[in-house]
């Protein structure tokens, strides 16, 4: 269940010109200037958000049949389902930790300038490609040599055969850094082409050969019943699941080579490097490098922490190892609240990032803080309402990923927890994405370092204070909750710093559309509780009886609070429901404004 290693990432939605449409500010509230940077060479801005949202909605939807898929194939909270997640985590992790930040933020404005050149930047990124190429690869096999340990020194109280199985899955799944670190420059040649919707789109195909692999193991294997998996596990299963995953990664990486070739650069390979800029994009990611060691050397750590569950669980009964959290059912509920920040926040953030660029390049300072409060504006409405939604349907969703096994019930409870947790810091998250990317913009690298290094220092702090005073088999809900406080703080810490820098950015505006639509979130909230009651939410009922059951209950509770929602919005007129919806609504008889 490994994500693509990429700030960028993960999102997209319909939300057909999500900037343009905010509308004007209320008295008393900063006007957002007018944008002048040019549209995107693939057409129009709400275009380009229609194509990277389709991209990206696809590939959560596929991932999220691929990870209920797994559950189904080994379980969800079971001794193989937190050994092959901690497995095929760690090369995302690894990657971010080695390489992320400098391909996905030093790097844009540096190939932003050299796209300016009059070969158009090709000699830059040939050079570029070339040492991604040699780097990646050397590190890699280094890293990929170096299994065992890193299997040890990421775990906590593992038996032997626990780290051996956790090893073997890591020789298949390590190469994945190589392939992560080509998706990634080559994804961020084409953003800086202004063709954003390959780069969103190819994490699809990874998930479409990973659903291959994983049903064609279902078919040959069998699904997970009950008991460990570890019992009769093999080799086979071993290079099946793992082996499988890293050709997702490598077939991800390899579409982008079309639109690559599309956009008319000439490539090939350059080995000579002089001259390219290095030193000055080492100063730059000097800062960028060690905010993704720090931030990453944390992930590492909350990971060691949380795998002592995989441990106690091994010790207990099967009925009470069912509802007992581990780190695939962690990374899981994170996979699943991100999803609104990665379709709505992530997609405007990826194109108003180049805004924030150019605005800085020609001298238009003034711009900034008026773009970044209409980002802010353009994603209040869903990222608050799925925020709720998680909260209320934590436990159907949690049984969509609890596999076919005869404790699924409990396993999604736990799973269910872990969701509410994790929701609690949504808007936080995605409201601190935003104002992160000004600084990436200034070419301020230092200034992201500090916040990520003071974030992490938090939360480690209270993980080891937690993994010390609570009992392993609940430390899984204590690192969530951890997450989500972070979320908070980072994102008021980051708002300070913001707003000394650049001056006010019209925040009282963004806090009052974040409050006005939390309250119409909360109220369509209520009305969600009281159907899931009726359908047996709360008594482990027809919520719970099986996958179609949580489906449905999903989509019939869910459908109620939109709907709730929608109309609570539309009544008391707030004005960013124009931006969100303001094509749709107009196209309907009678709704007219």
């Amino acid at each position: 269940m490994s994500q693509v290693p990429n700030p960028f990432q993960g999102s997209d939605h319909p939300v057909t010109g999500a900037l343009e449409m905010i509308p004007e500010p209320a008295a008393g509230q900063p006007a957002a200037p007018k944008e002048s940077a040019p549209p995107s060479p693939e057409g129009s801005r709400s275009k380009v958000y229609a194509l990277m949202a389709s991209g990206t909605l696809v590939s959560r939807v596929l991932g999220f049949v691929r990870t209920a898929l797994l559950a189904v194939a080994i379980g969800s909270v079971t001794s193989v389902a937190d050994i092959f997640e901690k497995a095929n985590v760690i090369p995302t992790i690894i990657f971010m930790l080695l390489a992320g930040g400098i391909f996905n933020v030093v790097l844009i404005p540096q190939l932003i300038k050299a796209s300016k050149a009059a070969d158009r930047g090709s000699s830059y990124t040939s050079k570029l490609i070339t040492l991604t190429i040699v780097v990646m690869g050397a590190l890699s096999l280094v890293l990929t040599l170096c299994a065992r340990p890193i299997i040890v020194a990421l775990t906590n109280n593992w038996t032997e055969p626990m780290i051996a199985l956790g090893t073997a899955f890591a020789y298949w799944s390590l190469p994945q850094i190589f392939f992560y670190g080509v998706y990634a420059v080559l994804g961020q040649v084409l953003n800086a082409n202004g063709r954003f919707a390959a780069f969103m789109w190819a994490p699809a195909a990874n998930n479409l050969i990973q659903l291959v692999v994983i049903g064609s193991f279902i078919l040959t294997f069998g699904a997970y019943s009950s008991g460990d998996p570890m019992d009769d596990w093999t080799t086979t299963k071993t290079i099946w699941l793992a082996g499988g995953a890293t050709l997702g990664i490598v077939v991800q990486a390899l579409v982008l080579l079309w639109p690559l070739k599309k956009i008319g650069l000439k490539l090939s390979l350059d080995f000579s490097w002089r001259g390219m800029g290095l030193r000055h994009v080492g100063k730059l990611a000097a800062w960028t490098l060690a905010a993704m060691v720090i931030g990453n050397i944390s992930s590492l750590l909350y990971s060691k922490i949380v795998s002592a569950a995989t441990a106690a669980r091994a010790t207990l009964p099967a009925d009470q190892a069912a509802s007992v959290a581990g780190e695939y059912a962690l990374n899981t509920s994170q996979l699943i609240t991100v999803l609104p920040h990665s379709l709505f926040a992530l997609t405007v953030a990826t194109v108003l990032f180049n805004d924030f660029t150019r605005a800085f390049h020609e001298n238009r300072r003034r711009d900034v803080g008026g773009l970044l409060a209409r980002g802010m504006r353009s994603t209040a409405i869903p990222i608050v309402f799925c925020t709720v939604v998680f909260i209320v349907l934590a436990g159907p969703l949690g049984r969509l990923f609890a596999g076919h096994s005869e404790y699924a019930a409990q396993a999604s409870g736990a799973l269910g927890q872990l969701l509410v947790l994790t929701a609690l810091g949504l808007p936080f998250k995605s409201l601190q994405f935003f104002m992160l990317r000004v600084f990436f913009a200034e070419e301020d690298t230092r200034t992201p370092m500090l916040i990520q290094t003071a974030t992490a220092a938090f939360g480690l702090v209270l993980a080891v204070t937690a993994a010390r005073v609570i009992d392993p088999l609940h430390i899984a809900a204590a690192i969530a909750f951890i997450y989500g406080l972070s979320n908070v703080l980072a994102a008021i810490g980051t708002h300070y710093l913001v707003k000394r820098r650049y001056g006010d950015y019209g925040v009282s505006g963004v806090i009052d559309t974040y409050v006005r639509i939390g309250w119409m979130a909360v109220l369509s909230g209520f009305v969600g509780c009281l159907a899931l009651w009726l359908l047996g939410g709360f008594s482990f009922g027809f919520a719970y009886n099986s996958l179609f059951s949580a489906i449905i209950t999903i989509s019939v509770v869910g459908g109620v609070m939109a709907a709730v929602f929608i109309g609570l919005l539309y009544k008391t007129k707030v004005p960013e429901l124009d931006g969100f919806l303001g094509p749709i609504l107009r196209r309907i008889p009678g709704l007219k404004r």
